[in-house]
């Protein structure tokens, strides 16, 4: 019996879309696979790994005929992956297989039954619904994600606080070091809504969602949030535990400002980087009226020596950081220009951008 028959890019997409969250190692054989759901022409892609589940739907064609069955996504997409892109595939389920035929190419895979896949008990209790263009969450998450901590024990810090308040959607990661805040403008108010989504959901959200208008709906629960875009739904769990108040962390009326080029800065930074020591990552930045000086070096007695014109009229400042925190936030952020503010040697620098209000960046020094 024919199941399903489709183009394989098109079977390809829709399977890529669901099996980032897919592990290579389970405990449970099961969650190593795709549940594939077919109602008519439409057919039905779920993933889970117990805390996060994707589902997708996708319009394939084949007989009206239904059927449910779970086979493995990574052996499956390497498959089709291998096939001519413009090739027609056809799917054919019986006795705990799976049988893939393209051309004169044909693959026979085991299955194990879609009843025994664990699908995500969905919360009754969720919130309002509120919505942004994707491209706005993308380009938020972008800007915070890498200040998301890994691994550390202090779990809520492993992941970005969503805060929904009135008109503003507001994303804050930090490992402790350095802090991250970045805002968008919602169309309704709403009320305050605040949740810290895990590190893998933060990482699969950012590789699906897409540089386009259309938008992400979203929906928070006491322990589980909810996205519905681009024809997918994503549930994950959320991370339980209290996030620092981070407005206290954001420094408020520092006496010294420049403003600069990111570029030229950046590329300065990693020039400086080559030669900073392995452990301890850290450059000195001296500020003096017009001029900005980066130096490294290193055990072996190597050294590293930048300068960057500015203008800059304010106090004499040397100050030293770790290197990687502030290329991390030059390299994820788009716009031309950023405003570095300092107020001495000892206290956190802020990093904004004077064309979006709504993103700060604060970074600790480090004794060099």
């Amino acid at each position: 019996m024919i199941v399903l028959k489709a183009p394989q890019q098109k079977l390809l997409d829709a399977l890529q879309s669901v099996a980032g969250i897919v592990e290579r190692r389970h405990t449970l054989p099961i969650l190593a696979n795709v549940l594939l759901r077919k109602t008519g022409g439409d057919i039905e892609l779920t993933t889970s790994d117990l805390e996060i589940q994707v589902r997708t739907q996708a319009e394939l064609g084949g007989d009206a005929g239904n059927f449910a069955t779970t086979v493995g996504a990574r052996k499956l997409i390497d498959i089709l992956r291998t096939l001519p892109s413009d090739q027609l595939v056809t799917l054919t389920a019986a006795q705990s297989k799976l049988t893939l035929t393209g051309g004169k190419s044909r693959f026979t895979l085991q299955t194990l039954p879609a009843d025994d896949f664990p699908l995500v008990n969905e919360a009754v209790d969720f919130g309002p619904s509120f919505a942004v263009p994707q491209k706005t969450l993308k380009m938020l998450i972008n800007q915070v994600h890498f200040a998301m901590a890994v691994h550390d024990i202090r779990y809520y810090l492993n992941g970005i606080l969503f805060v929904a308040e009135g008109k503003t959607l507001t994303l804050v990661a930090t490992d402790g070091h350095r802090l991250g805040l970045a805002q968008a403008t919602l169309e309704n108010e709403i009320p305050k809504q605040e949740v810290i989504l895990p590190r893998k959901t933060v990482l699969e959200l950012q590789r699906l969602l897409k540089d386009e208008d259309t938008p992400i709906e979203m929906r928070f629960a006491g322990n589980q949030a909810k996205f519905a875009f681009s024809g997918m739904e994503f549930v994950t769990k959320l991370v339980e535990g209290k996030f620092p108040d981070y407005n206290r962390v954001i420094p408020k009326n520092h006496k010294n400002a420049v403003i600069l080029g990111r570029q030229p800065l950046l590329a300065s930074l990693q020039r400086a980087a080559i030669l900073t020591s392995e452990k301890f990552k850290g450059v000195r930045v001296n500020l003096e009226p017009g001029l900005m000086r980066i130096a490294s070096s290193n055990s072996e007695q190597e050294e590293a020596k930048e300068e960057i014109e500015i203008d800059y009229n304010g106090d004499a400042i040397e100050i030293g950081f770790n290197v990687t925190y502030l290329m991390d936030v030059l390299a994820n952020i788009s716009q031309d220009m950023v405003r570095v503010e300092l107020q001495d040697s000892n206290s956190s620098a802020l990093i904004t951008v004077p064309e979006q209000t709504g993103f700060k960046y604060v970074v600790m020094p480090m004794r060099i």
